[in-house]
């Protein structure tokens, strides 16, 4: 068995235009100063890396590492969960989606999504010039419009969509694998893939490319109502990321999965600081551990009620709290034998 390495912390939901928030030195000195061991990097922001030169400089990459190091901070994964997302965007998203590429850019899907396989490819060579070993990111979505069966959908499309998403990510999945990378989807709502069979769907598609991994999340299961444990009995051999989170699902007779359009603070599916939902974080670790899950507990703040400051300061010791010391022994070794000969065996079986 494997012990889970951290607490860390995704330093995307903390970013700001306030001290200490707006700098990469401001936010690994909060970061480290709170109890975190690693920080895992959002990478849209050139303001905390560049991608465009980093993917060139391994001189950029050694300083960038090492400013982070200094903090006694490790990064744990790359995030391009938004570059993920626009490698296969449906037209109804386009205008929304638009506003996280350059400006030249904007009103221009195909020249986006060839811009957005560029930045993961990138990412790919930064990743390995940063010695990781593992990357975060989102699938993307053609198909989320069609997520309810209504009006009638022909035959074969959803086929065709996960045949052109997995047409746009192999050769991503090719450059990660050209580096020693995994690549990581997170499992979310809105993305493609969204459960497990849509991974299954998507992993099939690239002809079980062996880059395909997941980033888990339980509080996204708990959104949709999905057996989160059990989850992990089903997919723990592609489990290399995972994000703390918790959420919790209350439906009433006015709302339900669908959220009745409201806002997150009036939704039946909200998410929440880790402790304060319905996720079993006891199983949840257990079961990584258990399975050797070689993963960062990793917290992902997004709450509709509690400060992300908080949440922050409260998810050092809610993962330290949580992470198991993995064993190397059994429980009644001091009752046991060493003695292992076959006669010995044989005589215990009266044979």
């Amino acid at each position: 068995m494997t012990t889970i390495k951290g607490p860390a912390v995704f330093l995307a939901q903390f970013m700001d235009d306030k001290t200490p928030f707006n700098s990469l030195d401001g936010l690994c000195k909060w970061a480290s100063d709170l109890g975190y061991k690693g920080v895992q990097i959002p990478t849209l922001d050139k303001s905390i890396i560049d991608l465009d030169v980093a993917a060139n400089s391994q001189t950029y990459c050694d300083a960038f590492k090492g400013k982070i190091n200094s903090y006694g901070l490790e990064i744990t994964e790359l995030s391009t969960h938004i570059q993920g997302q626009l490698v296969a965007v449906h037209s109804a998203h386009d205008v929304m989606f638009d506003v996280f590429v350059p400006k030249a850019l904007q009103g221009k899907p195909k020249e986006r999504t060839l811009w957005a396989i560029d930045q993961m490819k990138k990412a790919a060579m930064v990743s390995r010039r940063l010695g990781l070993k593992t990357h975060a990111t989102f699938s993307g979505s053609l198909l989320w419009p069609m997520i309810h069966p209504w009006p009638q959908q022909p035959k074969g499309l959803i086929e065709t969509g996960f045949k052109e998403l997995a047409d746009r990510w192999v050769p991503i999945l090719d450059t990660f694998e050209d580096n020693g990378v995994d690549v990581c989807y997170e499992v979310h709502p809105v993305e493609d893939i969204h459960d497990g069979d849509t991974f299954e769907r998507f992993l099939a598609a690239t002809g079980n490319h062996k880059r395909v991994n997941m980033l888990y999340d339980p509080s996204h299961f708990v959104l949709q109502q999905l057996d989160y444990l059990k989850y992990i009995d089903h997919y723990h051999e592609f489990i290399k990321a995972f994000h703390v989170k918790d959420a919790e699902f209350h439906p009433t007779g006015k709302k339900g999965t669908f959220g009745g359009y409201n806002d997150w603070k009036h939704r039946a599916g909200r998410y929440r600081s880790p402790g304060d939902g319905q996720v079993d974080f006891k199983q949840v670790f257990s079961k990584l551990t258990e399975y050797s899950c070689d993963v960062w507990a990793v917290l992902e703040w997004e709450c509709v009620i509690k400060s992300p400051e908080q949440g922050a300061r409260e998810g050092v010791d809610f993962i330290k709290k949580h992470i198991i010391e993995a064993t190397n022994k059994r429980f009644d070794d001091f009752a046991g034998s060493d003695k292992m000969d076959e006669n010995y065996l044989k005589q215990i079986l009266g044979i």
